[in-house]
C-alpha cells in the first residue's frame, strides 16, 4: 500500500508518507480512517516527495472539497505540513487551495526535516 499514516495521539500527530502511486481508493480510506479516529484537530505531516498519483484534476478536486468539507464539523482543523516535490505541487494546487480555506495554519514544503521543524512548534 502506498499511503502510510502514523498516529500519535499523546503527541496529537498524524504522519502520513506517501510511496509509489497513490490511488483515489486509498485516499478515501486515510479520510475514513483519521475520521473515524477523531484526529481532526491533531498536527499533520504529510510526506509526498516520494509518492505519485494519477488522479485526474477533478479527481483531487473532489478529493479536497471532502476534506474542507470535514472542517466544518466542529472540531478546529490541526495545522497541517505537507512536502512535495515541484511537479507535485502543481498538480495538486486546487487541492490546497481548498484546503488554505480552512482556519488552519498550512505550510507546502520540498524537504521533510524543515517540515518536521514548522510542525512541531504547534502545541498539541
Amino acid at each position: 500500500m502506498p499511503l502510510h499514516w502514523t498516529l500519535d495521539s499523546k503527541e496529537r500527530l498524524v504522519i502520513v508518507t506517501a510511496e509509489g502511486d497513490v490511488t483515489g481508493a486509498e485516499i478515501e480510506d486515510y479520510i475514513a480512517a483519521m475520521n473515524g479516529a477523531g484526529t481532526m484537530s491533531y498536527r499533520k505531516l504529510y510526506d509526498g516527495s516520494r509518492g505519485d498519483t494519477d488522479l485526474t484534476a477533478d479527481e483531487l478536486l473532489a478529493i479536497g472539497v471532502q476534506l474542507r468539507a470535514r472542517h466544518g464539523t466542529g472540531d478546529r482543523p490541526g495545522p497541517l505540513a505537507l512536502v512535495l516535490s515541484p511537479d507535485q505541487f502543481e498538480q495538486i494546487s486546487r487541492v490546497l487551495g481548498i484546503l488554505a480555506a480552512a482556519d488552519r495554519p498550512m505550510r507546502v514544503f520540498s524537504g521533510i526535516a524543515p517540515a518536521r521543524h514548522w510542525i512541531e512548534r504547534f502545541p498539541k
